[in-house]
């Protein structure tokens, strides 16, 4: 009598594959293990279902009239189950999920995003923006942007380009930042951005001492919020001038000093060591890194 609950997968499969295949031995090729194995699942198939499945012959087996009952309802289920799961992996390939730091994704990235749409019409492109590391172990994302020294386990990286600032100002106040370069003088307007990459700066230019924490404007949690005070002429930031090459571009931002420093980091694109074949993380590699080189030089 049958037990309650379904048989044995592990039957079942061998069951399906000695079905289909017409044997136990091409069967066994393709579940990568012995005929042997294969008879065995199926005996013990046949031992829970109290019926036989398969005539044994010294050369050969032949399904029984249950077997082939049971052959055409197994193979129906399991070409379901594969088609299931090449659907489920074409979805997959059309969906890439990028998580980078928000300034990289606010200043650079989403302005460009629609270059690699155009290349690549058929990914559909989801961008998660976090100050804090995304798990990429988990399968929720594909691919990710991060700032550091490129050494994360688990983690293929590529670099794209050196952590550095500069301070930057709106064209306006240019007159207004002259001999920024003494962290003494005075200033008519405040300084914004990170105060350890200030005191970087101006160890760089020979001051030991950074500047005075009374010289500073309005804190903000990103660098690109910095710069967007920046831009409407609030203070003078310390930023990327390649994050925000275009706003210089565009006369929306000056530097002010042609000294640029940097913390020893860089911005890598990361992915899974599992992930490296996949075509949709190798199409945004191949298109960022040039274009990434292009914004730096």
């Amino acid at each position: 009598m049958l037990t309650p609950g379904l048989p044995s997968l592990i039957a079942i499969r061998a069951f399906e594959a000695a079905a289909r295949l017409g044997g136990f031995a091409p069967a066994a090729r393709e579940l990568q293990t012995t005929a042997a194995a294969v008879s065995y699942h199926v005996r013990q198939l046949e031992t829970q279902l109290g019926v036989a499945l398969f005539l044994r012959h010294a050369q050969r087996v032949e399904l029984t009239p249950a077997g082939e009952g049971l052959a055409a309802d197994a193979l129906a289920a399991f070409a379901t189950l594969r088609a299931g799961f090449a659907r489920a992996i074409d979805a997959d390939q059309t969906r890439l999920r990028i998580t980078a730091l928000p300034t990289f994704g606010t200043a650079w990235l989403a302005p460009r995003l629609g270059r690699f749409r155009a290349l690549h019409p058929e990914l559909r492109v989801e961008l998660d923006l976090s100050p804090d590391p995304r798990d990429l172990s988990g399968g929720g994302y594909d691919i990710a942007v991060r700032n550091g020294h490129g050494t994360w386990p688990g983690l293929r990286t590529v670099p794209l380009f050196p952590s550095v600032f500069t301070p930057l100002c709106a064209p306006g106040l240019v007159e207004a930042v002259r001999g920024l370069d003494d962290p003494s003088h005075p200033l008519r307007v405040p300084l914004l951005g990170r105060p350890d990459w200030w005191e970087l700066w101006y160890k760089d230019l020979g001051h030991p001492a950074g500047p005075a924490p009374e010289r500073f404007g309005t804190t903000f949690s990103a660098e690109h919020l910095d710069i967007a005070a920046a831009i409407a002429g609030h203070g003078i930031a310390i930023g990327s001038p390649i994050l925000f090459a275009a706003d210089i571009a565009g006369g929306r931002l000056a530097r002010v000093h042609p000294h640029a420093a940097t913390d020893g980091r860089a911005f890598w694109l990361a992915y899974p060591a599992t992930r490296q074949p996949s075509p949709k993380v190798t199409a945004f590699r191949d298109w960022i890194v040039p274009e990434i080189s292009t914004a730096a030089a």
